[in-house]
């Protein structure tokens, strides 16, 4: 089977070349042409020697993700469905703005998490994805909306990447961070480490491993305010309690390229969304870590059981915590119509973690309490 080069960060497509016979800058100039340029001919690559490219031809390629579906919103959101093989698919977000155009990325075909507001988790889990299927959503995307949308040589069509999509991303370590260095890379996408962002549900290890690899943004899935209900909505915490998440979250500011953590909140109705939530959330962040809260409108879908609050509520709670001089934002819903939304991306999984019957086990229970200690019980 023929190498895929888009599994290579470039200091491994330096290695990869040299086996070739090859000098460094080759693997630069090749780098270029695949990442900057989105070249997968080899033969369009007309300043790398002829005798490279024939090597190339016999042995590597490019290898894309074929793309099963597209559907755009009436916000202007696109929306991708990558096949992945085996009966699994992956989707990729594009979101426009006036600023800036994001790209929200998967990691891994289906995830192993199962919070129970998201999509994906229902899903279930059948596999990591690798550094090449990562990163050739952004590579498809790239270079497909600067044709799209008819730009200047040169001019990015996306200027920020979140790894939000599906998949909890630091559960696919070893190829997510050299995804993220051809991310970073001058050579390749010139990404500033302040726009790109990993978003996780807590894996406090892996927060301590990327802090010392690769430092970019980081966005913590929090949505609770105690680890009694933190337990059922993100079974992580099980593993990783707060106190040990924030912990992790200060530790990760030392060489973070921002001087604040990302706190995500998916405001549910009835769960996790009362003043009195509000409050508590307040006295467990306030002078412990910098930070910022991101509060998301609950999308719905089918097998969820959950609800949106509404937006009094939402205005309600956001103002307990900006009064107290938390910064607080509330997500704007983007491209809710075509299921792009924030916990909606589900694809296609061959689930190998029968979810299924694990998430048809005990609706989540409504604590009247605010206390921030966890049942006695050590899991």
């Amino acid at each position: 089977m023929t190498v895929n080069l888009l599994d290579f960060d470039l200091d491994r497509l330096a290695v990869y070349c040299e086996q070739l016979g090859e000098k460094r800058f080759r693997a630069t100039q090749l780098f270029r042409w695949i990442h900057q340029k989105g070249a997968s001919d080899f033969e369009q690559m007309s300043d790398l020697a002829k005798s490279l490219r024939q090597k190339l031809a016999g042995v590597a390629e490019v290898r894309a993700l074929p793309v099963l579906a597209e559907q755009a919103s009436a916000d202007g959101t696109i929306k991708w469905l990558f096949d992945v093989g085996n009966g699994n698919a992956v989707e990729s977000v594009f979101i426009p703005e006036d600023d800036r155009g994001t790209l929200c990325v998967s990691s891994q075909a289906g995830c192993a998490v199962g919070c129970r507001f998201c999509s994906t988790g229902h899903q279930g889990f059948s596999r990591n994805l690798t550094t090449g299927e990562i990163l050739a959503q952004l590579w498809y995307a790239e270079h497909h909306l600067r044709q799209r949308l008819n730009l200047a040589p040169g001019e990015r069509a996306i200027t920020n990447v979140v790894m939000m999509g599906m998949g909890e991303p630091l559960q696919n370590y070893s190829a997510l961070v050299p995804a993220l260095r051809v991310m970073l890379d001058d050579h390749g996408y010139g990404l500033s480490r302040r726009r790109v962002t990993v978003s996780t549900s807590g894996v406090v290890p892996m927060i301590d491993r990327l802090r010392q690899d690769c430092p970019v943004a980081l966005a913590v899935s929090l949505h609770a305010p105690n680890d009694t209900l933190r337990d059922e909505l993100v079974p992580l915490n099980r593993k990783y309690p707060i106190a040990e998440l924030l912990d992790a979250c200060n530790r990760y500011l030392e060489t973070a390229p921002r001087d604040f953590i990302t706190f995500e909140y998916c405001m549910l109705d009835g769960v996790n969304d009362t003043e009195a939530h509000a409050r508590e959330l307040l006295a467990l962040l306030k002078g412990r870590v910098a930070c910022k809260l991101n509060l998301i409108p609950f999308n719905p879908f089918p097998s969820s059981g959950l609800k949106r609050s509404a937006r009094p509520q939402v205005q309600a709670f956001a103002k307990v915590l900006m009064d107290a001089g938390i910064v607080t934002t509330v997500r704007k819903t983007r491209g809710d119509d075509i299921d792009a939304a924030c916990g909606q991306l589900a694809g296609e999984v061959q689930d190998r973690t029968n979810v299924q019957q694990r998430l048809t086990r005990q609706p989540i229970r409504i604590h009247a309490t605010t206390g921030s200690s966890r049942q006695e019980k050590r899991r």
